[in-house]
């Protein structure tokens, strides 16, 4: 009875059915005149009357390329049904991407055959890479820090006992394949002075979605598919944990969004409480990744808080994936001031232990005069590329044009993806 709904009026599919039946039977004709099968007597009469009538004599030959003429239209229609049966689906299904059908099914298949990425961070740099990522392999996962107490994040974190939304929310954002004005709501922020002022309805929407389901995981799954993510987003745990750091001059520093506003050097980061579970499904990414990736972003606020949930590390260490860190190309105030990138990598491997990261991928875009000049107004400047003393931590370094400088000094997601990718099929092959 399912079957016989495709008959049912006003579907567009029985003409192109008939069409197709008409050219397989045109077809299943030129065959059988071609090879000359004698079931067909009546057919062969008239073939022979019609060549004898324009030529003056028979020949086979000629019969034959009638056939041949038969089989060919025959095909054509059969092509042509299939085609109108194909687009009166798409149509329906997809009707503002109908015509790159093909363009969309390779772009799938290839997509599916990547790697399988999980890269580990948080803050807006994570989802800079996702955005470029999710044009190389459709298998990236992002595993995100929980770690946030500002701005909506922090409110909603407080009131309603979840973890914070706003770097989930941007990695979603980052992986969709989805309309335009889609990705404007999830990243719209209320203003005026109510209740909603400075919270963004995809923050909302998590939430929403997490009291609903009843679990931060589910929810993510069900905004997913809003979104039409391509890859899968998870919190390194569902545990509401607090950050703090232990300056060099032995001050302790609570909060996430307090850390940077200190402007004193940090010697080791700390989450409380100390001994957390983490979302399995971040375990099961990162045992099954060919390509693991921290960064970019805050070192000590935004990646290595996922170091310290328990498990994590010593998953990424026992894992046999090749680990890429990201490094900055500014310093960051108030948290890697005067950082040169084997600090940075010195900061992971001492937070996350010996075999944390196995390279560093590094800008060697040279900055403008006009542009460093701009961001050290800002306590910013660039990250010192000490290549010996990476190397002397055991790490390999690749060098690359990562960023876009044309406005400000940003990395750029697709020059990002690529790179990981061409580091992964650069070691793979060797």
């Amino acid at each position: 009875m399912h079957l016989l709904k495709w008959l049912y009026p006003g579907m567009r599919f029985k003409r192109w059915l008939c069409l197709f039946a008409v050219g397989a039977l045109l077809t299943g004709l030129g065959l059988a005149i071609v090879f000359n099968y004698k079931y067909i007597d009546s057919i062969e009469e008239f073939l022979f009357y019609a060549v004898y009538t324009w030529t003056g004599s028979y020949d086979y030959m000629i019969t034959a390329i009638v056939g041949i003429a038969i089989i060919v239209f025959g095909l054509i229609i059969m092509l042509l049904a299939t085609r109108m049966v194909i687009r009166s689906l798409i149509t329906v299904l997809v009707p503002d991407k109908s015509g790159r059908l093909v363009d969309m099914i390779y772009e799938h298949r290839k997509l599916d055959k990547g790697p399988n990425v999980t890269v580990v961070g948080g803050g807006t740099g994570l989802s800079v890479l996702l955005r470029g990522m999710k044009e190389e392999t459709r298998n990236a996962t992002a595993i995100v820090t929980v770690a946030d107490d500002g701005g909506s994040s922090g409110r909603l974190r407080e009131e309603f006992n979840i973890v914070p939304p706003g770097d989930l929310r941007n990695c979603l954002v980052a992986l969709a394949d989805t309309e335009p004005m889609m990705e404007k709501l999830f990243q719209y922020r209320f203003s005026g002075n109510s209740d909603l002022a400075g919270h963004s309805f995809g923050n909302l929407f998590i939430t929403a979605m997490t009291e609903v389901t009843g679990d931060i995981e589910q929810a993510l799954k069900e905004s997913s598919r809003v979104l039409a993510v391509k890859g899968r987003v998870f919190p390194a745990t569902t545990a509401k944990i607090r950050l703090s750091a232990t300056m060099e001059d032995g001050t302790i520093v609570e909060g996430e969004s307090q850390i940077p506003l200190v402007h004193k050097r940090i010697k080791r980061v700390h989450i409380f409480p100390h001994h957390v579970e983490p979302v399995p499904s971040s375990i099961k990414a990162i045992r099954e990744a060919e390509v693991i990736v921290f960064g970019p972003g805050s070192l000590y606020t935004s990646i290595i808080p996922n170091l310290l949930v328990d498990n994590i590390a010593d998953e990424i260490k026992k894992s046999k994936a090749i680990k890429i860190y990201i490094c900055n190309v500014m310093t960051q105030p108030g948290e890697t001031d005067d950082y040169t990138a084997s600090m940075h990598v010195k900061a992971l491997i001492e937070h996350g232990g010996a075999g944390i990261v196995d390279y560093v991928l590094v800008n060697n875009k040279e900055i403008s005069a006009e542009m460093q000049e701009y961001y050290a107004q800002k306590g910013q400047y660039p990250v010192l590329v000490d290549e010996k003393a990476v190397e002397d931590l055991g790490v390999g370094l690749f060098k690359a044009d990562i960023i876009n400088d044309s406005e400000m000094i940003h990395h750029d997601s697709m020059k990002l993806a690529q790179n990981v990718m061409k580091i992964y099929h650069t070691l793979k092959e060797n």
